[in-house]
């Protein structure tokens, strides 16, 4: 058993939706006090009223995560409501799907700052509260799309998502200094509401090239992220994990065909 969280601070960015809300309500079950940074209201509250009628601590902020001055904002509410920040859990992102030939360089740029240089600001932003602590958590929501695998239309996603796993070896080292540890969780397919979206054919394709032969749950990357968060995971930075059911390790769907 991991030693309790209870009573710790947890930023969860993008933990209104998805992925982010469930590692929001997988730190909430144990007893940490779960900030929540989104852009929208409605969701934001409504992932908040559901962890405190499970019986947990949670609010919410507005949070743009490739803004400077909101980033900056995020983190002093967070102090105000809470004394401080113990974890950072940088998990905003978005996948809008194009490929290059239809890819205007804004589209580029507009993907590249909500996923990648949101890391770095939201990092930032933690730094004088981690160095006063002496001590500090985070833990990146990077993807297997574009570290290990590609998809057509994401070449803008994976850049971002790569570009995570880089920033995360030079931080490493620079974060120690303040007893903090940084890591990233690389999710494979997980059912969320962006899924969703992309049809029944691709949820029913991807579940079928993996093989556990299920879509991953939000709870199976907010339990990995939780393990990096714990003292347990203290002597562990600069490092990632997948969690993909086995999705990255067929060499062809033939292999998948033998199981």
């Amino acid at each position: 058993m991991l030693t309790s969280i209870a009573g710790k601070s947890v930023i969860v960015t993008g933990g209104s939706k998805g992925i982010g809300k469930g590692i929001a309500k997988v730190f909430a079950a144990q007893g940490a006090k779960v900030m929540i940074a989104a852009r929208g209201e409605d969701s934001a509250k409504l992932a908040v009223a559901e962890i405190e009628a499970a019986g947990g601590t949670a609010a919410w902020h507005p949070t743009d995560v490739a803004d400077w001055t909101s980033v900056q904002a995020m983190v002093a509410a967070t102090v105000g409501a809470f004394g401080g920040v113990d974890i950072l859990c940088a998990n905003a992102g978005i996948f809008p799907q194009k490929k290059m030939v239809d890819m205007s360089p804004d589209d580029w740029d507009y993907v590249m700052s909500v996923n990648l240089k949101s890391s770095f600001l939201c990092v930032k932003a933690c730094i004088p509260i981690f160095e006063a602590a002496g001590k500090g958590r985070v833990v990146l929501t990077s993807s297997i799309t574009g570290p290990v695998t590609g998809y057509p239309g994401w070449s803008h996603y994976g850049a971002s998502k790569s570009g995570q796993l880089g920033f995360i070896k030079t931080a490493a080292m620079e974060l120690a200094r303040y007893g903090t540890t940084i890591n990233a969780v690389m999710p494979g397919n997980i059912y969320t509401e962006g899924l969703q979206d992309l049809g029944e054919d691709y949820l029913e394709t991807m579940a079928a090239s993996i093989p556990l032969k299920r879509l991953g749950a939000v709870e199976d990357i907010g339990n990995a992220a939780l393990f990096f968060a714990s003292d347990e995971a203290g002597y562990i930075t600069g490092q990632q994990i997948v969690v993909d059911g086995g999705q990255i390790l067929p060499e062809s769907l033939e292999a998948i065909g033998e199981i």
